[in-house]
């Protein structure tokens, strides 16, 4: 590996699910420090490319590099390579039972081997850093839709993950709490975090990410520049796609 290969490789990523094509030859490329945000219809394969990255997929050809390492060979541990990489999804996936610190420093102690005094401390930093440190002691169902997001993003962090994947994280969310964490998810970008994003929140793309990728079909129709592709973009498939979101 060089200095500037790249944190994320995917090569001709293939994936289908009962004879139906999902994701078909897709190519990506993530750089140190990159936000890269995917868009796309419901269905474009957004979702399953990022859970396949996750090796939360097996996957019918093609390869997953990361840091130049083939984690999509069978023979690698794909439980220890997936502590490289933080997943955040869509449902929260809290443990109902447990606290948000609980929940976040259950990382620190599982995987890491922390000490629980350790990992309680390490779960104060993190919530402190997601907003919540006076939601320590809370339960899930007594927090917000936006509060259990930020939980859970905490939970991501606390594997000190080299790639941060997000799968629609404000899509079950009410309108009014998408914004809390939309910025969250902007100050880890702007720290230096390497972030894969899927979303329809165009805005928020076209302010944030490095890279935007219209997938449609589980293909990459188109790649490129936030400015270039949301406001500019080459391909038929792409302009019909975000005429939904500027009425044009």
């Amino acid at each position: 590996m060089t200095a500037t290969a790249p944190v994320l490789s995917v090569r001709k990523l293939v994936k289908a699910y009962y004879g139906r094509s999902v994701l078909d030859g897709v190519d990506l490329d993530v750089g140190e420090h990159e936000v890269v945000v995917l868009i796309g219809a419901s269905g474009s394969g957004k979702s399953t490319l990022l859970r396949c990255v996750d090796l939360l997929e097996d996957i019918d050809d093609g390869q997953i590099l990361l840091d130049g390492r083939d984690i999509s060979d069978p023979r690698i541990d794909a439980d220890a390579a997936r502590r490289a990489m933080g997943m955040v999804f869509q449902s929260f996936n809290l443990f109902p039972h447990m606290t948000a610190l609980a929940n976040v420093a259950l990382a620190p102690r599982v995987v890491h081997g922390s000490t629980r005094h350790d990992a309680q401390e390490r779960g104060h930093e993190l919530l402190a850093r997601v907003g919540l440190s006076d939601k320590a002691d809370a339960y899930p169902d007594k927090l917000s839709g936006g509060q259990q997001q930020r939980v859970a993003i905490a939970r991501a962090l606390a594997y000190e993950p080299r790639l941060l994947l997000l799968d629609e994280i404000t899509s079950a969310l009410d309108p009014e709490l998408v914004g809390e964490v939309l910025t969250l998810v902007g100050e880890l970008a702007a720290s230096g975090r390497t972030i894969v994003m899927a979303t329809h929140e165009m805005a928020f793309a076209r302010d944030v990410a490095a890279t935007v990728c219209f997938l449609d079909g589980g293909r990459i129709v188109e790649s490129g520049s936030a400015r270039q592709v949301l406001t500019d973009p080459q391909h038929d498939r792409t302009r019909q796609f975000l005429r939904r979101f500027t009425g044009r």
